[in-house]
C-alpha cells in the first residue's frame, strides 16, 4: 500500500497524536512509514502540519505538492492553506469549526471559517464535520482528533483497517480517557459511512 496523508490544524488540537496513531497503525499492518511534523508556534495556537507517508514508494517524509491521498483538517483555514498538497482524486476531511488565530482575536476580526468552508465546498472532494457539535455530544472538544481519525478511517481513503486503528488508540490514550476516545472514533466512522 502507498498512501500520503497530511494532517493539519493548530496547536493544542491533537494533530501530532493523530499522526502518530496513523503511523503506528500502518506499521502494525506491516507497512513502511515516514513522517515529519512542522510545529512552528504550535504552543501559541500556530499552525501544525504532519506528513505521513506509507509504503515503499515514499523516499522522503515530506509529501510533494498535488500527491496527498488524504488531508485530515482540524481547522478550515489550515485546510485551505494546505489544499495544494491534495491529489486530484484525494479527499479532505474538514472540521468546519474555526479556531480564531491570536491576531484575529486581538483585532476583533470576524473570522469564523465560513469563507474557508465555502471555498472548500466549491472545490469538492471533502467530507465536512461540524466538530463543535459532534464533540459537544461527546462531552469535550478534546475528542476532535480521534473523531476526525474515525471519519478518515470510515471513508476508506486511509487504507488502514478500523480494527487496527482502534487497537492503536487503546495503546496510546490514557486509560481514563480510552472509552470516550473509542466512542469518538466509532462516531467518526459512522459519519463517514
Amino acid at each position: 500500500m502507498n498512501k500520503d496523508i497530511l494532517i493539519c490544524g493548530v496547536g493544542g488540537q491533537g494533530t501530532v497524536l493523530a499522526s502518530r496513531i496513523i503511523a503506528a497503525s500502518a506499521m502494525t499492518e506491516g507497512n513502511t512509514v515516514h513522517s515529519a511534523e512542522t510545529i512552528g508556534m504550535a504552543q501559541r495556537g500556530g499552525p501544525v502540519t504532519s506528513h505521513v507517508r506509507i509504503g515503499e514508494a515514499a523516499y522522503s517524509p515530506l509529501i510533494p505538492q498535488g500527491s496527498a491521498d488524504l488531508i485530515v483538517g482540524f481547522e478550515p483555514s489550515e485546510v485551505v492553506r494546505n489544499i495544494g498538497y491534495l491529489s486530484e482524486d484525494g479527499i479532505a476531511v474538514v472540521n468546519t469549526t474555526a479556531i480564531k488565530p491570536v491576531t484575529a482575536s486581538l483585532s476583533d476580526s470576524g473570522y469564523d471559517g465560513t469563507e474557508m468552508v465555502e471555498y472548500l465546498k466549491k472545490r469538492g472532494n471533502c467530507i465536512f464535520v461540524d466538530g463543535a457539535k459532534e464533540c459537544e455530544m461527546l462531552g469535550s472538544v478534546k475528542f476532535l482528533n480521534i473523531l476526525l481519525l474515525g471519519v478518515a478511517a470510515g471513508s476508506g481513503k486511509l487504507g488502514i483497517s478500523v480494527d487496527t486503528m482502534r487497537s492503536e488508540i487503546e495503546k496510546r490514550v490514557p486509560e481514563k480517557f480510552r472509552e470516550a476516545n473509542l466512542q469518538a472514533f466509532d462516531k467518526g466512522c459512522a459519519i463517514a459511512s
